[in-house]
């Protein structure tokens, strides 16, 4: 499948040659911006039968804690390198807001809701979980990349019963010293404590993609994205 690569100040957004039949909403970790994962969709090798819209949102520039108060492109803020010690509550639920403001874009291009897939990576994948499970339409279903579920504690009260059956796909690296691998388990176990029926896949390697990983992304996304 060829694309159409645009870049925009809030995006970069992949058009396929066909008509688009579905969209990825694709969240990038702390510090990239849109077009860090523009080079992936290539190598999904996706069927010209699946023809998703890629939407790479840039994440705003604030200052991050962690990184002693250096601005950069960020989902939220991180206060500490354990990451749930204290949480962004605030900036975790902007970023979903605008989310789901891109979701609504989406739907009013013609999209219906259950052809959008939420993806991110690190950062990015803690706000697709976040957004996702709290949108008010059933999703296709979401990408959930090195990252952790954000808020846990909150999920119980705000979740969405539209979105229960969600296809969730966690991939995770068993060497990441950034999210370490035992906070995507403990993220697995609590949404599986929620209800929900995630998918954890771990590969050898730290804070990044393989490409077994990348076989697997795109065989999950023709699983959820059927031709029409």
């Amino acid at each position: 499948m060829k694309y159409e690569t645009r870049q925009f100040a809030d995006a970069v957004v992949m058009t396929p040659a066909t008509p688009a039949t579905a969209s990825v909403i694709w969240m990038h970790g702390l510090g990239a911006d849109g077009t860090d994962f523009v080079p992936l969709v290539p190598e999904l090798r996706l069927p010209d039968s699946v023809a998703p819209r890629f939407i790479f949102p840039n994440a705003p520039v604030r200052p991050v804690t962690v990184n002693n108060g250096m601005a950069m492109r960020a989902w939220y803020d991180i206060y500490s390198v354990s990451l749930r010690d204290r949480e962004d509550a605030a900036g975790i639920r902007a970023s979903a807001a605008a989310v789901h403001g891109l979701i609504d874009r989406e739907c009013a291009a013609g999209i219906g809701p259950g052809r959008i897939v939420l993806a991110g990576f690190s950062q990015g994948g803690a706000i697709a979980l976040h957004a996702g499970l709290r949108y008010a339409q059933p999703l296709a279903g979401i990408l959930a990349l090195s990252t952790y579920l954000p808020l846990a504690s909150t999920l119980a009260a705000e979740r969405v019963a539209a979105n229960h059956a969600i296809p969730i796909l966690m991939c995770h690296g068993l060497n990441d010293p950034i999210v370490p691998p035992d906070l995507a388990r403990k993220s697995l176990a609590a949404l599986q404590a929620q209800g929900y029926a995630p998918q954890l896949r771990e590969y050898p390697m730290q804070h990044s993609l393989c490409a077994e990983e990348v076989l697997e992304i795109s065989r999950w996304l023709v699983q959820v994205l059927p031709p029409l």
